[in-house]
């Protein structure tokens, strides 16, 4: 493991972020909002001190390289990390009371969770607001992704960091360098946020409402400067607009760079791309005409268009909110609690399991059954065209049960704090997605100042290991990582030091031979 190159990497990515820092700075100044202006400027300072002294100290490294142990410990670190100073101007500011609390909505916040301990939020800083939506919008692709595509500039392969945090299965190369990847998929992402600010400042929104609900929209993450989240607009042309960017940011983005490279017959052909649009099309259906059977509301269309927007902000992980849900018919709150546990595709902005995942489980359950009914068949698990092997099969069924069990003990632990079962097991299974709404206290109404202190850092906790699709993190927990680590650094002092035996005994060789030569033509 290369520690001082992780920390050197972890310092500079810690400056790229504080830069960003420095536009929510500006928005302080210019709206006078002093307190707020203060935190950042001071968070800003802090964060430089940090980085520059741990450049000093790790400024002698011995090797550019990375191993995937030091892929796995330098995103974590960078999440952890990027949160704890993020968390700073909230404080600082006095938006959040208590560091527990600031640490939570950040984490949310990069993790692209959208989840809140903020009990009112129009009457917060204006700045404060923004760089809360903004930390949604440099998670939503990944800081880390982002990064990689500088670090060519720095001399340094990506290749560990990039699959580290890549969301997914699989972890398509797009082009021939992971930088190169990298920097294709956030020109994709930042080409479809600018578009929807400029569609969104069309229907008359301000610049700022356009910028901090598209930063949310396309990290499909959910944070609101608004109280009632998007329903607070009560405008069908800002539904309809987040709903399409929404959809969109739930696809996987390497199928856009497929399309801009004339490859748009295989893009479409994507079997996942059909079985998530299948997915929005049949729930939005049925809900919406279970909302018209209700008579929720006055017709089948007003129906379809809240149950398509709740459908899509659910699935997608984003969590805005245009209606209290909880207040529907059960029929539409199970199935919207079904897509809890669904989220958006591989490789894009949204949490969950993936549809990808999902689909081949579903396969692999059906392919089973016709093997007990025709033993000798010959079955292949497919999601879509593609034939999955059971390397692949066997991995996804144990992130999967990974994943269950991680919310399931989740939410036992923070059972503790004497909340109802209905709040208690969507909390953990809403924070280990990264959805941002729930049911209970944590609906569309609610938020999780509901929850004691201590339950923010575990809520926080499983924010940090969904993001990171579970196994990034807890390789760092396993005691086999370490001693792999102490056996591979055994083995580099080992070689090191043969090197300089070897290195000693041929220069004691020359010595002797010189001397021998001197003492002949003495003689």
């Amino acid at each position: 493991m290369n520690l001082k190159q992780d920390f050197r990497l972890l310092a500079l990515i810690q400056i790229f972020i504080g830069l960003f820092m420095g536009i929510p700075a500006i928005i302080a100044y210019c709206w006078q909002e002093k307190a707020a202006l203060h935190s950042f400027l001071l968070t800003m300072g802090l964060v430089a001190l940090f980085s520059f002294l741990v450049l000093f100290v790790c400024r002698d490294r011995k090797s550019d390289r990375m191993s995937p142990a030091d892929g796995f410990l330098f995103v974590t670190l960078t999440w952890v990390l990027a949160t704890a100073f993020g968390a700073l101007p909230l404080l600082l500011s006095g938006t959040m009371d208590n560091y527990s609390d600031a640490y939570f909505e950040i984490m949310s916040g990069f993790t692209t969770t959208g989840a809140s301990a903020l009990t009112s939020i129009e009457d917060k800083a204006r700045s404060i607001l923004f760089w809360r939506s903004e930390t949604n919008w440099l998670g939503g692709m990944g800081i880390v992704v982002l990064f990689v595509a500088f670090l060519p500039m720095l001399g340094v392969k990506g290749t560990m960091l990039y699959g580290s945090e890549s969301a997914g299965p699989t972890k398509d190369k797009l082009t021939p360098k992971t930088g190169g990847t990298a920097g294709a998929l956030w020109t994709i992402y930042l080409g479809i946020s600018a578009l929807q600010v400029v569609v969104l400042m069309l229907g008359k929104l301000s610049w700022y409402d356009a910028v901090t609900i598209t930063f949310s929209t396309m990290s499909a993450a959910g944070f609101c400067v608004r109280n009632s989240s998007i329903g607070s607009f009560q405008s069908p042309f800002v539904d309809t607009v987040c709903i399409c960017f929404m959809f969109l940011s739930g696809i996987n983005f390497s199928l856009y760079f497929k399309m801009l490279s004339g490859r748009a017959k295989q893009a479409l052909r994507d079997g996942e791309l059909r079985a998530y649009t299948d997915i929005v099309l049949t729930f939005s259906l049925l809900i919406a005409l279970s909302l018209t059977f209700g008579g929720l509301y006055k017709d089948f269309l007003t129906s379809l268009r809240y149950a398509f927007f709740q459908v899509v902000s659910v699935l997608t992980t984003t969590g805005f909110a245009t209606a209290d849900y909880t207040h529907w018919p059960v029929f539409c709150q199970m199935l919207l609690l079904a897509l809890f546990f669904v989220g958006g595709c591989a490789g894009s902005a949204g949490g969950g399991i993936k549809v990808v995942r999902v689909v081949a489980l579903v396969n692999l359950g059906r392919n089973t059954l016709h093997k007990r009914l025709h033993p000798s068949a010959v079955c292949k698990n497919r999601v879509g065209d593609n034939v999955v092997d059971n390397d692949v099969m066997l991995g996804i069924a144990g992130f999967v049960g990974l994943y269950l069990t991680t919310g399931i003990i989740g939410a036992i632990v923070v059972s503790l704090a004497g909340q109802d079962l209905v709040t208690t097991f969507s909390a953990a299974f809403l924070a280990l997605g990264n959805i941002g709404i729930g049911f209970g206290n944590i609906g569309p109404t609610g938020n999780f100042s509901v929850f004691p202190s201590w339950c923010q850092w575990v809520f926080s906790f499983l924010m940090l290991v969904g993001r990171l699709e579970l196994v990034t993190v807890y390789a760092l927990f396993s005691r086999s990582f370490w001693r792999d680590q102490a056996a591979w650094q055994a083995s580099k002092n080992e070689k090191r030091r043969l090197n300089r035996e070897k290195k000693y005994y041929k220069q004691h060789r020359q010595t002797q031979a010189l001397e021998k030569i001197a003492r002949q033509d003495e003689g």
